[in-house]
Parts: structure tokens; sequence; C-alpha cells
């Protein structure tokens, strides 16, 4: 399925609306871009290198093309950066994983996390006009590309769970509860901390700055919404994008369980 639907879209292509003053100083304006940049470089090359890692040859092409993917997401953005001319400082180098399973699971765990939030913001942007049709348009691709891959993570999960023997299993379902537990406190930090997206402090604040903005990003863009509604549009859109999959495999779990769970906790939020 993951090689199958690869849609071979070209940045470079892409016809960029042109906008009027007042949509053009909101999106220049929004605390996102540092830290977008700086995530997509940092997933391609955990992705790339754990892709080298792998012997199974359809695996290591399925993780090779996610990592050209989260590549090509990064010329997305920086073709937009160009043409609306936003502001940005010069991106700092990124250490290459010691470990590659563990940071290829920190990563997925990481765009499990994110992109629950983000189908939420690129509905409400899209509702309440806060980006022009056309612009909404463009980003469409990117956003289904990274339910795609959140997908395939889930699966990929399952499938080295159930492969190893009983006797292996444990360690690697440690490895994943780690890597749950580390990804889900950094969201709390981030969300506590509010946007810091401007941050230009390399790595770790630019990609702070993005994960705090999809989980918070809604007052940033003006959008009046409780927690809770914000919630339940999350969900919404995260149902109404894993639809369009094979309803033979498994769904990301974890934060949509979550979010249910605490969401009767935020009842005056």
């Amino acid at each position: 399925m993951f090689l199958d639907s690869f849609d071979p879209y070209k940045p470079a292509v892409i016809s960029w609306p042109a906008l009027e003053p007042d949509a053009l100083a909101r999106l220049v304006g929004l605390p996102f871009w540092q830290g977008a940049v700086g995530m997509e470089s940092q997933t391609s090359m955990r992705m790339q290198v754990f892709a080298d890692s792998l012997q199974d040859p359809l695996l290591k092409e399925a993780v090779s093309l996610n990592a050209f993917e989260e590549q090509r997401h990064k010329d997305v953005l920086e073709h937009l950066i160009r043409f609306y001319g936003i502001p940005l400082a010069p991106e700092p180098g990124y250490p290459v994983p010691i470990d590659p399973v563990a940071a290829f699971m920190s990563t997925g765990y990481g765009e499990c996390f994110d992109s629950f939030f983000a189908f939420g913001l690129f509905r409400l942007a899209q509702d309440s006009g806060f980006f022009p049709k056309d612009l909404v348009e463009v980003f469409e691709p990117v956003i289904q590309e990274e339910a795609r891959h959140i997908l395939f993570f889930a699966n990929w999960i399952a499938y080295e769970t159930a492969r190893r023997p009983a006797w292996r299993r444990p360690e690697f379902l440690a490895r994943r509860a780690r890597a749950i537990a580390l990804k889900a406190w950094s969201r709390v930090e981030m969300a506590r901390g509010g946007m810091g997206g401007g941050s230009t402090d390399g790595a770790k604040g630019g990609a702070a700055g993005t994960s705090a903005f999809t989980a918070t990003g809604h007052a940033a863009m003006g959008i009046d919404l409780n927690v809770r509604d914000f919630i339940d549009m999350c969900q919404s859109e995260n149902v109404r994008r894993m639809k369009v999959f094979d309803p033979r495999l498994l769904r990301p779990q974890f934060i949509p369980r979550t979010m249910r769970a605490i969401r009767p906790l935020l009842r005056f939020a």
C-alpha cells in the first residue's frame, strides 16, 4: 500500500497563489516556519538512517520512500518560504542517531502526536479562511501524506512485535513504551511552555516550536475555540483521513484514545 500510493508531485512546479496583504501577513507571522523546516530535515535523516540499517529489501524501499517524502515536505516549505519572503535563520547541523531503531520509534511516535493535532489545525485554517483556498489546496497532499506515514508506522510497530518470538517481545515493547513516554512528556512540556516557535537555537528549539504549535496553534491563529471542541475536530479529521486506507490496516490509536480519555476532564477548558 505504501509503495503503490506514492504521489509523484514535484515541489519545484507548485504554483503558489498570490496573497492579499492581510493573508500574507498572517502567513508570515505564524510562529512555525523555523521549526517546521528543521523537523522535516531531522525526520528525513532519521528515517534514511533506519532504512540503511535494514536487510529486508521491501521494507528498506518503503522506509527510504518515507524518508524521501519527508525531505520533499521540507522542499515544499522552502519553496513557500522563498516565494512569500518569510525570514528564516540558517539551519543547524543535526546529529546522526547512534541507534537507528530507537530514532525511528521516537520519530514515528512524534509524528503520531503532532499529526493528530495538525489535522485539526489544517481543518480550522480551511474553515475559518485563515489560509486562502488556493493555499489550502497546495498543502492538502502534504497533510494527507503525513496520515499515510503514521499509518505505515503503526503497522510497522505491529509487524515488528508479531514477528519476534515471545522471549524477545518484552525488550521491544519496553523500547516502544519508553519512546511513547518520552514523546508524551516532551509534548506536555512544550504545550505548557507555549509556542516557542520563534526559537532559532538549533534543532531542539525549532522542533519544540513546531510541536507546541500543533497542540495550541488555534490560539496563535486567532481562532476562538475551546479545548474540547478542538479535540473533537482533531478526532473527526483523524477518522476522515484514515478512512481512505485499506480497512485491514491498523490505525494509530494511542493519541485518539488518550484524547478521548482526557476529554471529560476538560469540561471547563
